[in-house]
């Protein structure tokens, strides 16, 4: 997009990586968000949606010189809400604009008939000049779907100003106070918001399944030096394509690695990669460091922890919250914790990847708090499927009930896109059925440990189980339907 020259409030169209032009305004950003730095950029809000992000200016067009030209050539059903929301927007400030013509000119005539002298007319214009006028808020009126974009830009912050630090620092002061052990410390992704400056460490990644080849997709992106390895070798062919390096075993990644990470599916393939034959701990000497950003119980990652450390090695468990697509596009949350100085010198990591990253204090809270996490999300996706099954079962329309759906309190793009595949038969994987089932189990068995008893979750894992039992494991999670409609 050819550079234009813009403000504060003007009206846009956005452009952000491979998306597609957005409608959107100029804002003013919140307080506590840095701009970045390089190229200049604005604040953008984006129509039809809750997303925000830092726009290159050359990445910006005037909304009215070009929307006949972007309506065009872009299509879909959340790209028209979002053109809607805008034009709504324009017809509310019109008719503001019109309401107050209409009152200067009723002040006028009213002044021409109560005889206001001029000094008193002069006055009241001076007031009104020497005043300056409040801040125009940079809200506008609720589109007619708020979801969190799936084919439009996404971005690293949600538009709170001034309260995610404060939450923040109320969850950390609470938590201090629980447990001298636990920290929580929250860092903002810049990977959508400008550009990352990478480390100069050498990462290393083992693992490259729906979630791991969108990570290194985006650490190569963001120019840091990766070598891969994975248990099928051809799945690294396209990444050597860009520039990462091979790893013949994790053992050989480790040692040629400083930083090493891994995603992999359980807690026994976790276990294996890091204590089998040329596992990980294999390459592991003193000042190597070890990620593991797989969903396991805690138990798990402690033993691992304990192992890495034994040789002389730093540990860091970061596991990550979110699908195949969200990987891609560089969009996950970071749940981190252990080694504190590693969680920071990772941070270009995870920057690139995600666009939160938390530091939750000692090995097992994150692995416990992304369980919790993903126990709700089985649990939803659950009552979903049921929900669906009830309406064709009960004659209503599906389509009418997610339309319904879409416009309430649970409106989002997890439902919006969960409920498609439920609708076309579509169940290509975003999150295995049978990773979604596993991250249940975990959950329930962590309940179990503290006494505490999970209802809902052992139901929904009852019938991720069926599903799993009619051939859906590789599937994603919302083939759960086909189990609801047996």
């Amino acid at each position: 997009m050819a550079a234009v020259s813009l403000r504060v409030g003007d009206l846009v169209w956005g452009k952000l990586g491979r998306y597609p032009p957005w409608p959107g305004k100029i804002v003013h950003p919140p307080k506590d968000l840095k701009k970045p730095r390089g190229k200049k950029c604005f604040f953008v809000k984006f129509f039809g949606t809750e997303d925000h992000a830092w726009i290159k200016v050359d990445q910006l067009k005037s909304y009215h010189l070009y929307k006949e030209e972007m309506i065009k050539s872009t299509k879909g059903k959340r790209f028209q809400q979002a053109v809607d929301a805008v034009e709504e927007f324009i017809k509310s400030k019109v008719s503001a604009f019109a309401s107050s013509e209409d009152k200067s000119r009723h002040f006028s005539s009213d002044s021409k008939r109560q005889n206001f002298s001029p000094a008193e007319i002069s006055e009241h214009g001076a007031r009104k000049r020497g005043r300056p006028p409040k801040e125009e808020k940079d809200a506008y009126p609720e589109p007619s779907s708020v979801k969190r974009l799936v084919t439009g830009p996404v971005a690293g912050y949600k538009w709170k100003p001034g309260s995610c630090s404060a939450i923040i620092q109320k969850l950390k002061t609470t938590a201090e106070e629980e447990t001298e052990s636990t920290s929580i410390q929250a860092a903002d992704s810049t990977a959508t918001n400008g550009s990352v400056t990478p480390t100069d460490k050498r990462i290393g990644f083992l693992g490259l399944g729906l979630m791991g080849s969108g990570i290194v997709a985006n650490l190569l992106k963001m120019g840091h030096t990766v070598t891969v390895w994975n248990r099928t070798g051809e799945k690294c062919d396209p990444f050597l394509q860009e520039g990462a390096r091979l790893g013949r075993t994790p053992a050989e990644v480790v040692s040629m690695c400083d930083i090493t990470l891994s995603c992999i599916s359980d807690p026994k393939a976790a276990k294996d990669l890091v204590l089998g034959p040329s596992g990980v701990l294999q390459g592991i000497r003193p000042g190597k460091c070890y990620v593991d950003m797989s969903t396991v119980d805690p138990e798990t990652s402690t033993e691992i922890s304990q192992v890495i450390t034994s040789r002389g090695g730093r540990f860091l468990e970061a596991p990550v919250s979110g699908n195949r697509q969200l990987s891609e596009n560089g969009m996950l949350v970071i749940l981190a914790a252990g080694d504190k100085a590693l969680f920071d010198e990772c941070s270009s990591c995870f920057q690139a990847m995600g666009k939160k990253s938390f530091y939750l204090g000692e090995v097992g809270n994150a692995s416990k708090m992304m369980l919790i996490v993903n126990m709700i999300l089985g649990s939803f996706m659950a009552s979903v499927a049921e929900g669906f099954t009830l309406a064709k079962k009960a004659s209503q329309s599906q389509e009418v009930l997610l339309y319904v759906l879409s416009q309430g309190p649970l409106a989002s793009s997890f439902l919006d896109q969960k409920c498609q595949s439920i609708l076309q038969g579509n169940f290509k994987p975003d999150f295995l059925l049978k990773h979604i089932q596993k991250d249940l189990r975990l959950a329930i068995a962590m309940g179990d440990s503290v006494n505490h008893s999970t209802p809902m979750a052992a139901a929904a894992n009852e019938v991720f189980k069926k599903a799993k039992a009619l051939d859906q494991s590789e599937n994603d999670m919302s083939a759960v339907y086909l189990a609801c409609n047996q």
